[in-house]
């Protein structure tokens, strides 16, 4: 744990968030960017890492826009108390050592805080799945505490980083799913209130499974018919995000598109695809930051 980080405490309110994700404050989906690794980005052939410096400007994009980067549990807190529009979830998949490393001193620097989802199966272990590589470290039992000690939550990513949907056994479902917030709750003190699907693969047989370990909100990427509580949209955010794309991003969120019901279940509208590709689109849906175009 670097000297520099004191520790922090952050509160539980597990009601509030089960009014936020049961509640008409989650009508609309919150904007909730999802980031993986920080670090040297030369070989990256999955495009899941960003350099600090990256990180740096584009929670400064958001800081321009009084903008407040913060954990699921503080967003979906604050938007059931009626006070989350000018949040923005930041979340961090995979656990890297990189995200103690790197990301929480930045995250501290900008006063944003983040989920990172990690896997108590692989606990300093590599990124084994990720065929390509290169590999990466894992944080430790030691590093988690660490991040939850400054103001970070944590959340389960699964075990080992399975694809859920390609578990055809209920008892291997479950582990993944239960056994790893129960270790979880061993190395923190605490359940985790949230679940990231690995690979953002999911169907309604996980998502099922995810909500009866306990666990209060669930992230997807794109989770489509199964937009809910338990399969909150994300957009992913890259090394290639300058504050043009950031913006474009941005105002795509704010179109209309699938909500949320307060049961749950998906009120049909206008889909929105991610803008990661629209590189040169922002010119049609307004003017990009000019002063970071990086």
């Amino acid at each position: 744990m670097s000297a520099d980080i004191a520790p922090a405490r952050v509160p539980s309110h597990r009601a509030s968030v089960r009014r936020a994700l049961s509640g008409r404050s989650l009508q609309a989906p919150p904007w909730v960017l999802m980031y993986h690794s920080v670090g040297d980005c030369t070989d990256d052939p999955y495009q899941v890492t960003v350099t600090p410096d990256r990180l740096d400007h584009q929670l400064s994009w958001l800081d321009r826009r009084d903008l407040t980067g913060v954990s699921m549990s503080e967003l979906l807190r604050a938007r059931a108390a009626g006070r989350g529009h000018r949040l923005v979830g930041l979340t961090f998949d995979d656990g890297y050592t990189d995200f103690l490393e790197h990301a929480v001193p930045l995250l501290r620097r900008h006063a944003h805080t983040a989920t990172v989802f990690v896997l108590p199966g692989r606990l300093g272990g590599v990124n084994a799945w990720d065929v390509l590589g290169p590999r990466k470290p894992l944080l430790t039992e030691c590093a988690i505490r660490a991040v939850a000690a400054a103001g970070m939550e944590i959340g389960s990513h699964g075990l080992v980083h399975q694809d859920l949907t390609a578990l055809d056994d209920d008892d291997a479902l479950a582990a993944e799913v239960r056994g790893s917030r129960d270790l979880l709750h061993e190395i923190t003190g605490s359940a985790p209130a949230g679940f990231c699907y690995p690979y953002g693969k999911l169907d309604a047989r996980t998502v099922d499974a995810v909500r009866a370990a306990g666990y209060q909100y669930g992230c997807a990427v794109g989770p489509g018919p199964l937009n809910g509580p338990h399969a909150l949209p994300r957009a992913y955010i890259g090394e290639r995000d300058t504050a043009g794309r950031l913006h474009l991003k941005h105002l795509l969120h704010r179109l209309p598109r699938r909500r949320l019901s307060p049961a749950a279940g998906p009120v049909e509208q206008v889909e929105v695809p991610d803008a990661r590709d629209a590189d040169t689109a922002h010119d049609a849906h307004g003017e990009p930051d000019r002063q970071d175009s990086r």
